[in-house]
């Protein structure tokens, strides 16, 4: 008779969004997963062995085993990085910062583990996306994330445009993002693009000391302009 292989279980770690004490904005079933699991799925190794041992410092880093994966890695590297799960150990998968999976590279090992039947579990932690829909006062019924938006100042033009389209025809709001040192470039582009009474949301820093989340018209924007550069933001539109 074949042996029944037992399998261990994808556990989807979430993280704080900056430099800040982990039990203000995650639970102890974090602390309590990374007590049991010593294999892991990361963007940083530095970041991540910081960032366990903030949450668990009696956690012994010698026991860790990092794989990274990263817009570097290449293809063939996800299925060694899950193999400790087909020998009955459990795999923490965590982004760099927030949520595994969630405009983050995880994405694909969890799809991977789908695939292999291997069985994911998500645990609660920081979003930046859900946080800001929540505080921005916009449509937490209907909205998208679009991630990042084109580099080419034509396509960014366009991608702008069509977003604020969107978010008027479905009564949709429109969430996006930009590398933290073009922050306020984009926010200028918006400014000069949008229409006067769109109403767009600024959200960064969400969670720590230096939180900022506005939402106001374009129109009043223009009056009130905040510097952004280097901070993380989410950036919301709404036409009505």
């Amino acid at each position: 008779m074949k042996p029944v292989q037992f399998l261990g279980k994808l556990y989807l770690i979430p993280t704080t969004l900056g430099e800040m004490n982990p039990e203000d904005v995650l639970p102890q079933t974090i602390k309590r997963s990374i007590d049991f699991i010593d294999d892991y799925i990361v963007e940083n190794e530095k970041t991540a062995r910081r960032f366990i041992k903030s949450i668990h410092p009696e956690k012994k880093q010698p026991s860790l085993n990092l794989s990274l994966l990263n817009k570097h890695t290449e293809l063939s590297e996800h299925e060694k990085m899950i193999a400790p799960l087909f020998e009955g150990k459990n795999v923490g998968l965590m982004s760099e910062a927030g949520c595994p999976g969630v405009a983050d590279p995880g994405a694909v090992i969890v799809k991977l583990a789908h695939d292999k039947g291997i069985q994911v579990v998500p645990l609660v932690g920081p979003s930046s996306i859900l946080l800001a829909i929540m505080a921005s006062g916009m449509n937490g019924q209907s909205f998208a994330f679009n991630g990042y938006l084109p580099i080419d100042a034509q396509e960014k033009k366009n991608a702008i445009k069509q977003f604020e389209r969107l978010s008027h025809e479905k009564n949709q709001s429109q969430l996006f993002i930009e590398t933290p040192y073009r922050n306020n470039k984009l926010f200028e582009d918006l400014l000069q693009l949008l229409q006067p009474n769109t109403w767009l949301c600024i959200a960064c820093d969400i969670t720590l000391p230096t939180e900022f989340i506005k939402t106001k018209s374009v129109n009043d924007w223009k009056k009130n302009k905040v510097d952004l550069h280097k901070r993380p933001c989410i950036f919301i539109i709404h036409k009505m």
